[in-house]
């Protein structure tokens, strides 16, 4: 028997974005696997490129898609991938002391994105939504820090908070500078779309 399949040419184009956002997402997601392993051990939570990686993904990538690939970061090392910081992975890392920051990353993505989606993607408004999602994410490990540790809300902030907000403030502008320098060359190039939220 003979099946004659139609392919409308627009399904194609909608099919082909999708893959191109699935292919964006998930190296992103490696990307961020690979600045985890750059730390700085101290007591309980250890100076990664985690947040760097997370503040360039954002920056190039926008809000939804942004959020997206650390969804995919945070469930491959669920699954046991080590793409934790240490080469570390499984679901224990999610709940554990830090694990508040790891999903403190996909909330931070997601607004990161989001300011530069409603504003400009410039290096000033990238530094801006960066240092609001470097908040966001020390906000969030620190409420899991403090409970799953059983630490004072001072014990808290000295170790997940304090150590954090110069060279945090260095990775924003870091992230910032290079996702807008990265994100202007991949339009350029048209592998992402020039418009407010990457595509």
């Amino acid at each position: 028997m003979l099946y004659i399949v139609y392919i409308h040419k627009g399904d194609l184009k909608v099919n082909g974005e999708k893959l191109r956002v699935i292919i964006h997402c998930a190296i992103f997601a490696a990307i961020t696997g690979i600045f985890a392993q750059i730390e700085i051990p101290l007591p309980l939570v250890p100076i990664s490129g985690q947040t760097l990686a997370v503040g360039i993904t954002a920056t190039i990538l926008g809000s939804r898609y942004g959020a997206f690939a650390m969804i995919c970061y945070a469930a491959l090392g669920a699954v046991g991938v080590p793409v934790f910081a240490g080469f570390s992975g499984g679901a224990q890392v999610l709940v554990g002391p830090t694990g508040g920051y790891i999903f403190g990353f996909i909330v931070a993505a997601f607004f990161t994105g989001f300011i530069l989606e409603k504003t400009k993607f410039t290096i000033p408004m990238a530094m801006v939504a960066n240092t609001v999602g470097m908040i966001i994410t020390l906000i969030l490990g620190t409420i899991q820090l403090k409970f799953v540790a059983d630490l004072s809300w001072n014990q808290a902030m000295a170790a997940g908070v304090y150590p954090f907000i110069v060279v945090g403030l260095i990775k924003a502008f870091l992230a910032s500078w290079i996702g807008i320098t990265v994100r202007q060359r991949l339009v350029q190039a048209r592998l992402i779309g020039n418009r407010k939220a990457a595509a």
